[in-house]
């Protein structure tokens, strides 16, 4: 049994109930200086894209994955990893990105349809696809809105959300506690819980560190800047209601919630849970089990 097996046992220990589940994926980042293991570029996918959010359910579901610049199906997530530098002017050709696809099906440009360079998703052109005219890079037809009324206004949202820039990383790996080929020690524990759930995992937190969590919270990035950049960079818990990509497309539950949570303050948080079990009784909470 591995590391991340054990804690996960603790984790589940520490609600006190039977039957319980709690969807886990575990991150690994890798910079340009180090050498990734055979058995994590084993589980580089090439035969498609995948956004971040759709690998972390993979790797709740056992799946474990190895994205990089060549894989990651995400333009955005990208950016925030690291593997691109967010001023790049060349958009990413090859091979079509899913996020970018679903620009392309929409556009009614068929094969005539560039998308967007990194370059446009940070300045903010993207985003603000309706006020600057870009509707081939909408995602939901002629009325889309855009995510943000104007582009100073997109620009300013991404100015505030998480990003290892300028780029430094190889690859992210986006594992599932059942992964044994390699010892792997996470950077960031990212869970889905229901509301209840968070609760508790709070509380564990709190009974001993006394410290609040304070939540930083966007309408996009959220698995990739919220839930694993954000916590990889400020070594604080993070936690996020989900954002666009997530729900709509990597299909997370309506019911679910993200916490991201650095490794050092994960093993501080399942102690909490342990030590805390009879001071909040998560049997008693309405509907928790």
């Amino acid at each position: 049994m591995t590391v991340v097996e054990r804690l996960y046992e603790r984790l589940l220990e520490g609600f006190g109930v039977e039957d319980l589940a709690i969807p886990a994926a575990y991150v690994k980042f890798y910079d340009n200086r180090e050498i990734v293991a055979t058995a994590v570029l084993a589980c580089h996918v090439d035969e498609e894209t995948i956004m971040a959010c759709q690998a972390a359910r993979h790797a709740a579901a056992g799946q474990s994955v190895y994205l990089t610049a060549a894989n990651i199906g995400c333009i955005a997530a990208a950016i925030t990893f690291g593997l691109v530098d967010q001023n790049q002017t060349a958009p990413l050709i090859q091979p079509p990105r899913l996020y970018t696809n679903l620009m392309q099906a929409q556009s009614g440009q068929g094969d005539d349809f560039v998308p967007p360079a990194p370059k446009d998703f940070t300045n903010g052109e993207v985003y603000a696809c309706r006020h600057t005219g870009r509707h081939e890079y909408c995602l939901f037809g002629p009325e889309d809105s855009g995510r943000f009324k104007n582009q100073a206004i997109a620009a300013q949202a991404i100015k505030q959300m998480a990003a290892i820039q300028p780029p430094t990383m190889q690859g992210v790996f986006i594992f599932a506690h059942s992964f044994n080929e390699v010892v792997i020690e996470p950077d960031v524990v990212v869970l889905s819980v229901r509301p209840v759930e968070l609760t508790r995992l709070l509380q564990g937190y709190q009974y001993m560190t006394g410290t609040a969590v304070q939540a930083h919270m966007n309408p996009l990035r959220a698995v990739d800047a919220d839930l694993m950049v954000r916590p990889y960079l400020t070594g604080d818990i993070n936690i996020s209601p989900y954002c666009l990509g997530s729900r709509a497309v990597a299909r997370f539950e309506t019911d679910r919630m993200g916490i991201g949570i650095p490794f050092a303050e994960y093993k501080i948080l399942l102690e909490g849970l342990a030590r805390s079990i009879q001071g909040y009784p998560f049997k008693k909470y309405l509907r928790a089990p």
